[in-house]
Protein backbone atom coordinates (compact mmCIF):
# COMPACT_ATOMS: atom_id res chain seq x y z
CA UNK A 1 0.00 0.00 0.00
CA UNK A 2 1.36 3.41 -0.82
CA UNK A 3 2.62 5.43 2.13
CA UNK A 4 1.98 9.11 2.39
CA UNK A 5 1.73 11.75 5.06
CA UNK A 6 -0.95 14.33 4.45
CA UNK A 7 -0.24 17.61 6.22
CA UNK A 8 -2.83 19.15 8.58
CA UNK A 9 -6.09 19.89 6.82
CA UNK A 10 -5.22 18.04 3.61
CA UNK A 11 -5.59 14.48 2.52
CA UNK A 12 -3.98 12.46 -0.20
CA UNK A 13 -7.14 12.36 -2.27
CA UNK A 14 -8.31 15.56 -3.86
CA UNK A 15 -11.97 14.59 -3.43
CA UNK A 16 -11.72 15.01 0.32
CA UNK A 17 -12.02 18.34 2.06
CA UNK A 18 -10.46 19.06 5.44
CA UNK A 19 -12.08 17.29 8.34
CA UNK A 20 -10.37 18.08 11.64
CA UNK A 21 -10.79 15.08 13.90
CA UNK A 22 -12.00 16.47 17.19
CA UNK A 23 -10.78 13.85 19.60
CA UNK A 24 -11.25 13.96 23.32
CA UNK A 25 -8.04 13.69 25.32
CA UNK A 26 -8.86 10.28 26.78
CA UNK A 27 -9.06 8.39 23.50
CA UNK A 28 -6.14 6.07 22.89
CA UNK A 29 -4.32 6.99 19.70
CA UNK A 30 -1.02 5.58 18.41
CA UNK A 31 1.94 7.96 18.39
CA UNK A 32 2.67 9.58 15.04
CA UNK A 33 5.09 7.78 12.76
CA UNK A 34 8.30 9.42 11.49
CA UNK A 35 6.46 10.86 8.48
CA UNK A 36 3.59 12.56 10.33
CA UNK A 37 0.33 10.96 11.41
CA UNK A 38 0.42 7.22 11.96
CA UNK A 39 -2.21 5.38 9.94
CA UNK A 40 -4.57 2.99 11.71
CA UNK A 41 -6.45 1.45 8.78
CA UNK A 42 -6.07 0.25 5.19
CA UNK A 43 -8.15 3.11 3.78
CA UNK A 44 -6.35 4.87 0.94
CA UNK A 45 -6.55 8.12 2.90
CA UNK A 46 -7.42 8.72 6.60
CA UNK A 47 -10.75 10.17 5.45
CA UNK A 48 -12.55 9.16 2.28
CA UNK A 49 -15.52 11.04 0.85
CA UNK A 50 -17.97 9.03 -1.28
CA UNK A 51 -20.21 11.12 -3.52
CA UNK A 52 -22.75 10.08 -6.14
CA UNK A 53 -26.17 9.92 -4.52
CA UNK A 54 -28.54 12.60 -5.82
CA UNK A 55 -30.37 13.13 -2.54
CA UNK A 56 -30.21 12.60 1.23
CA UNK A 57 -28.70 9.28 2.35
CA UNK A 58 -30.66 7.61 5.14
CA UNK A 59 -28.80 4.37 5.72
CA UNK A 60 -25.48 2.61 5.13
CA UNK A 61 -23.85 -0.66 6.16
CA UNK A 62 -20.51 -2.42 5.67
CA UNK A 63 -20.73 -5.97 4.36
CA UNK A 64 -19.62 -8.69 6.83
CA UNK A 65 -16.05 -8.80 5.47
CA UNK A 66 -15.70 -5.01 5.41
CA UNK A 67 -14.83 -4.76 1.71
CA UNK A 68 -18.06 -3.12 0.47
CA UNK A 69 -20.37 -0.35 1.71
CA UNK A 70 -24.05 -0.30 0.75
CA UNK A 71 -25.96 2.98 1.03
CA UNK A 72 -29.65 3.79 0.62
CA UNK A 73 -30.97 7.19 -0.35
CA UNK A 74 -33.98 9.41 -0.91
CA UNK A 75 -33.04 9.06 -4.61
CA UNK A 76 -34.61 5.52 -4.42
CA UNK A 77 -31.29 3.82 -5.17
CA UNK A 78 -28.89 1.56 -3.29
CA UNK A 79 -25.23 2.17 -4.13
CA UNK A 80 -22.44 -0.35 -3.55
CA UNK A 81 -18.97 1.10 -2.98
CA UNK A 82 -15.52 -0.41 -2.58
CA UNK A 83 -14.08 0.33 0.86
CA UNK A 84 -10.49 0.20 -0.35
CA UNK A 85 -8.64 2.01 -3.11
CA UNK A 86 -10.55 5.00 -4.45
CA UNK A 87 -13.88 3.83 -2.96
CA UNK A 88 -15.49 3.56 -6.37
CA UNK A 89 -19.23 3.10 -6.72
CA UNK A 90 -19.35 -0.19 -8.66
CA UNK A 91 -23.05 -1.08 -8.61
CA UNK A 92 -26.47 0.57 -8.30
CA UNK A 93 -29.52 -1.43 -7.19
CA UNK A 94 -32.67 0.03 -8.74
CA UNK A 95 -36.27 -0.99 -8.17
CA UNK A 96 -37.70 0.87 -5.19
CA UNK A 97 -40.30 3.47 -6.16
CA UNK A 98 -39.55 5.65 -3.15
CA UNK A 99 -36.68 6.39 -0.76
CA UNK A 100 -34.57 3.64 0.80
CA UNK A 101 -34.92 4.16 4.56
CA UNK A 102 -33.09 1.13 5.93
CA UNK A 103 -30.88 -1.66 4.65
CA UNK A 104 -28.92 -4.62 6.00
CA UNK A 105 -26.61 -7.30 4.65
CA UNK A 106 -27.51 -10.92 5.29
CA UNK A 107 -25.02 -12.73 7.52
CA UNK A 108 -23.29 -14.43 4.58
CA UNK A 109 -22.95 -11.13 2.70
CA UNK A 110 -24.68 -12.44 -0.43
CA UNK A 111 -27.85 -10.33 -0.17
CA UNK A 112 -29.07 -6.92 0.91
CA UNK A 113 -32.47 -6.39 2.54
CA UNK A 114 -34.03 -2.92 2.18
CA UNK A 115 -37.09 -1.03 3.46
CA UNK A 116 -38.92 1.77 1.65
CA UNK A 117 -41.93 4.11 1.89
CA UNK A 118 -43.08 2.41 -1.34
CA UNK A 119 -44.60 -0.10 1.16
CA UNK A 120 -42.16 -2.88 0.21
CA UNK A 121 -39.19 -4.74 1.59
CA UNK A 122 -36.67 -5.75 -1.07
CA UNK A 123 -34.09 -8.54 -1.15
CA UNK A 124 -31.21 -8.05 -3.58
CA UNK A 125 -28.59 -10.40 -4.96
CA UNK A 126 -25.29 -8.56 -4.61
CA UNK A 127 -23.55 -10.56 -7.36
CA UNK A 128 -26.08 -9.72 -10.07
CA UNK A 129 -27.54 -6.49 -8.66
CA UNK A 130 -31.05 -7.85 -9.23
CA UNK A 131 -33.96 -7.73 -6.82
CA UNK A 132 -34.74 -11.37 -6.04
CA UNK A 133 -37.74 -10.83 -3.75
CA UNK A 134 -40.26 -8.06 -3.29
CA UNK A 135 -42.21 -8.27 -0.04
CA UNK A 136 -45.33 -6.16 -0.51
CA UNK A 137 -47.97 -6.71 2.16
CA UNK A 138 -47.59 -3.57 4.26
CA UNK A 139 -50.27 -0.95 3.66
CA UNK A 140 -48.05 2.04 4.45
CA UNK A 141 -44.38 3.18 4.61
CA UNK A 142 -41.91 0.48 5.65
CA UNK A 143 -39.44 2.21 7.98
CA UNK A 144 -37.19 -0.59 9.10
CA UNK A 145 -36.12 -4.14 8.28
CA UNK A 146 -33.70 -6.69 9.66
CA UNK A 147 -32.57 -10.19 8.66
CA UNK A 148 -32.14 -12.88 11.32
CA UNK A 149 -28.54 -13.52 12.39
CA UNK A 150 -28.89 -17.30 12.38
CA UNK A 151 -31.36 -20.06 11.62
CA UNK A 152 -33.83 -19.94 8.71
CA UNK A 153 -33.63 -16.93 6.33
CA UNK A 154 -36.15 -14.78 8.21
CA UNK A 155 -36.68 -11.04 7.85
CA UNK A 156 -38.62 -8.69 10.11
CA UNK A 157 -40.07 -5.39 8.89
CA UNK A 158 -41.78 -2.49 10.67
CA UNK A 159 -44.24 -0.08 9.10
CA UNK A 160 -46.37 3.02 9.56
CA UNK A 161 -49.34 0.66 9.15
CA UNK A 162 -48.79 -0.29 12.80
CA UNK A 163 -47.55 -3.81 12.13
CA UNK A 164 -44.32 -5.72 12.16
CA UNK A 165 -44.22 -8.58 9.66
CA UNK A 166 -42.10 -11.70 9.59
CA UNK A 167 -40.99 -13.05 6.21
CA UNK A 168 -39.27 -16.27 5.19
CA UNK A 169 -37.12 -15.78 2.09
CA UNK A 170 -38.12 -19.26 0.87
CA UNK A 171 -41.87 -18.63 1.05
CA UNK A 172 -44.38 -16.31 -0.59
CA UNK A 173 -45.99 -13.66 1.59
CA UNK A 174 -45.50 -12.75 5.23
CA UNK A 175 -45.56 -15.74 7.56
CA UNK A 176 -46.58 -13.72 10.64
CA UNK A 177 -48.00 -10.28 11.40
CA UNK A 178 -47.57 -8.54 14.76
CA UNK A 179 -50.18 -5.78 15.17
CA UNK A 180 -49.36 -2.74 17.29
CA UNK A 181 -51.49 0.35 17.90
CA UNK A 182 -48.80 2.72 16.70
CA UNK A 183 -46.50 3.23 13.74
CA UNK A 184 -43.37 1.07 14.02
CA UNK A 185 -40.14 2.91 13.24
CA UNK A 186 -37.44 0.38 14.21
CA UNK A 187 -37.17 -3.42 14.32
CA UNK A 188 -34.56 -6.05 15.13
CA UNK A 189 -34.13 -9.75 15.98
CA UNK A 190 -32.87 -11.38 19.14
CA UNK A 191 -29.59 -13.26 18.80
CA UNK A 192 -31.32 -16.66 18.73
CA UNK A 193 -33.91 -15.36 16.22
CA UNK A 194 -36.73 -16.48 18.52
CA UNK A 195 -37.85 -12.94 19.42
CA UNK A 196 -38.25 -9.64 17.61
CA UNK A 197 -37.91 -6.14 19.00
CA UNK A 198 -40.08 -3.27 17.78
CA UNK A 199 -39.95 0.43 18.59
CA UNK A 200 -42.33 3.14 17.51
CA UNK A 201 -43.98 6.47 18.07
CA UNK A 202 -45.35 5.40 21.48
CA UNK A 203 -41.76 5.62 22.86
CA UNK A 204 -41.74 1.96 24.00
CA UNK A 205 -39.73 -1.04 22.86
CA UNK A 206 -41.75 -4.24 22.68
CA UNK A 207 -40.24 -7.73 22.80
CA UNK A 208 -42.36 -10.24 20.87
CA UNK A 209 -42.17 -14.01 21.29
CA UNK A 210 -42.31 -15.46 17.76
CA UNK A 211 -43.71 -18.81 18.86
CA UNK A 212 -46.57 -17.32 20.87
CA UNK A 213 -46.92 -14.27 18.58
CA UNK A 214 -47.41 -11.96 21.56
CA UNK A 215 -45.62 -9.22 23.49
CA UNK A 216 -43.62 -10.82 26.29
CA UNK A 217 -42.01 -7.62 27.58
CA UNK A 218 -42.23 -3.84 27.15
CA UNK A 219 -39.18 -1.66 27.75
CA UNK A 220 -40.06 1.85 28.91
CA UNK A 221 -37.70 4.76 29.39
CA UNK A 222 -37.60 6.83 26.22
CA UNK A 223 -39.60 10.07 26.32
CA UNK A 224 -40.07 10.33 22.56
CA UNK A 225 -40.31 8.06 19.53
CA UNK A 226 -37.71 5.38 18.81
CA UNK A 227 -35.67 6.14 15.69
CA UNK A 228 -33.20 3.25 15.58
CA UNK A 229 -32.16 0.04 17.33
CA UNK A 230 -29.26 -2.38 17.17
CA UNK A 231 -28.46 -5.64 18.97
CA UNK A 232 -24.98 -5.93 20.47
CA UNK A 233 -22.52 -8.29 18.73
CA UNK A 234 -22.83 -10.84 21.56
CA UNK A 235 -26.64 -10.58 21.56
CA UNK A 236 -26.88 -9.55 25.22
CA UNK A 237 -27.80 -5.88 24.89
CA UNK A 238 -30.14 -3.78 22.75
CA UNK A 239 -29.14 -0.23 21.80
CA UNK A 240 -31.96 2.21 21.04
CA UNK A 241 -31.89 5.78 19.74
CA UNK A 242 -34.81 8.07 20.58
CA UNK A 243 -36.07 11.46 19.49
CA UNK A 244 -35.61 12.42 23.18
CA UNK A 245 -31.88 12.69 22.35
CA UNK A 246 -31.08 9.63 24.45
CA UNK A 247 -29.22 6.50 23.45
CA UNK A 248 -30.19 3.63 25.78
CA UNK A 249 -28.56 0.24 26.35
CA UNK A 250 -30.98 -2.45 27.55
CA UNK A 251 -29.89 -5.72 29.17
CA UNK A 252 -31.76 -8.38 27.20
CA UNK A 253 -30.32 -11.41 28.98
CA UNK A 254 -32.80 -13.73 30.68
CA UNK A 255 -33.26 -13.01 34.40
CA UNK A 256 -31.82 -9.51 34.08
CA UNK A 257 -33.13 -7.06 36.71
CA UNK A 258 -36.53 -5.56 36.05
CA UNK A 259 -35.13 -2.17 35.07
CA UNK A 260 -33.28 -3.32 31.98
CA UNK A 261 -32.03 0.11 30.92
CA UNK A 262 -28.43 -0.12 32.15
CA UNK A 263 -26.81 2.84 30.35
CA UNK A 264 -27.95 6.16 28.87
CA UNK A 265 -25.70 8.17 26.54
CA UNK A 266 -26.39 11.76 25.58
CA UNK A 267 -24.92 14.57 23.49
CA UNK A 268 -26.32 13.93 20.03
CA UNK A 269 -29.31 15.87 18.70
CA UNK A 270 -32.58 15.28 16.87
CA UNK A 271 -34.42 18.08 15.09
CA UNK A 272 -37.50 19.10 13.09
CA UNK A 273 -36.48 16.85 10.16
CA UNK A 274 -37.54 13.92 12.36
CA UNK A 275 -35.26 11.59 10.42
CA UNK A 276 -35.02 8.04 11.75
CA UNK A 277 -31.49 8.43 13.11
CA UNK A 278 -29.91 5.03 13.56
CA UNK A 279 -27.33 3.63 15.98
CA UNK A 280 -24.77 0.83 16.10
CA UNK A 281 -22.09 -1.05 18.05
CA UNK A 282 -18.38 -1.52 17.53
CA UNK A 283 -17.49 -5.17 16.78
CA UNK A 284 -16.16 -5.72 20.33
CA UNK A 285 -19.13 -3.99 21.98
CA UNK A 286 -16.93 -1.41 23.73
CA UNK A 287 -18.24 1.57 21.76
CA UNK A 288 -21.52 2.75 20.27
CA UNK A 289 -22.29 5.35 17.64
CA UNK A 290 -25.41 7.22 16.55
CA UNK A 291 -26.68 9.63 13.97
CA UNK A 292 -27.22 13.25 14.97
CA UNK A 293 -28.95 16.24 13.44
CA UNK A 294 -26.12 18.60 14.50
CA UNK A 295 -23.99 17.24 11.61
CA UNK A 296 -21.55 15.43 13.93
CA UNK A 297 -20.72 11.72 14.15
CA UNK A 298 -20.81 10.69 17.81
CA UNK A 299 -18.96 7.76 19.37
CA UNK A 300 -19.36 6.83 23.04
CA UNK A 301 -17.47 4.48 25.32
CA UNK A 302 -20.04 2.00 26.64
CA UNK A 303 -18.33 1.55 30.03
CA UNK A 304 -17.86 5.21 31.00
CA UNK A 305 -20.72 6.55 28.80
CA UNK A 306 -18.36 9.36 27.77
CA UNK A 307 -18.19 10.79 24.27
CA UNK A 308 -14.93 9.56 22.71
CA UNK A 309 -15.26 11.25 19.33
CA UNK A 310 -17.28 14.00 17.72
CA UNK A 311 -16.34 13.82 14.07
CA UNK A 312 -17.17 16.81 11.86
CA UNK A 313 -17.41 16.98 8.08
CA UNK A 314 -21.06 16.53 7.21
CA UNK A 315 -23.06 19.61 6.25
CA UNK A 316 -26.44 18.02 7.00
CA UNK A 317 -28.00 15.65 9.51
CA UNK A 318 -25.96 12.46 10.06
CA UNK A 319 -28.62 9.79 9.58
CA UNK A 320 -26.51 6.70 10.26
CA UNK A 321 -23.01 5.96 11.47
CA UNK A 322 -21.51 2.47 11.52
CA UNK A 323 -18.33 0.73 12.64
CA UNK A 324 -16.25 -1.29 10.19
CA UNK A 325 -16.35 -5.01 11.11
CA UNK A 326 -12.59 -5.43 11.55
CA UNK A 327 -10.75 -2.11 11.22
CA UNK A 328 -10.85 1.16 13.22
CA UNK A 329 -13.03 2.88 10.62
CA UNK A 330 -16.34 4.73 11.07
CA UNK A 331 -18.70 5.18 8.15
CA UNK A 332 -21.35 7.89 8.18
CA UNK A 333 -24.03 9.09 5.78
CA UNK A 334 -26.07 12.24 5.81
CA UNK A 335 -28.76 14.48 4.40
CA UNK A 336 -25.89 16.29 2.60
CA UNK A 337 -25.81 13.36 0.08
CA UNK A 338 -22.35 12.41 1.33
CA UNK A 339 -20.73 9.35 2.87
CA UNK A 340 -17.53 9.58 4.88
CA UNK A 341 -15.24 6.71 5.79
CA UNK A 342 -12.79 7.84 8.45
CA UNK A 343 -10.20 6.02 10.49
CA UNK A 344 -10.23 6.58 14.24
Amino acid sequence: MMQFAPSEGETALSVVGPRPMELSTHSARPAPGPNGKQRTSSLESPIMLLTGHQSAIYTMKFNPTGTVVASGSHDKEIFLWNVHGECKNFMVLKGHKNAVLDLHWTTDGSQIISASPDKTVGAWDVETGKRIKKMAEHSSFVNSCHPARRGPPLIVSGSDDGTAKLWDMRLRGAIQTFPDKYQITAVSFSDASDKIFTGGIDNDIKVWDLRKAEVMMTLQGHQDMITGMSLSPDGSYLLTNGMDCKLCIWDMRPYAPQNRCVKIMEGHQHNFEKNLLKCGWSPDGSKVTAGSSDRMVYVWDTTSRRILYMLPGHTGSVNESVFHPNEPIIGSCGSDKQIYLGEI
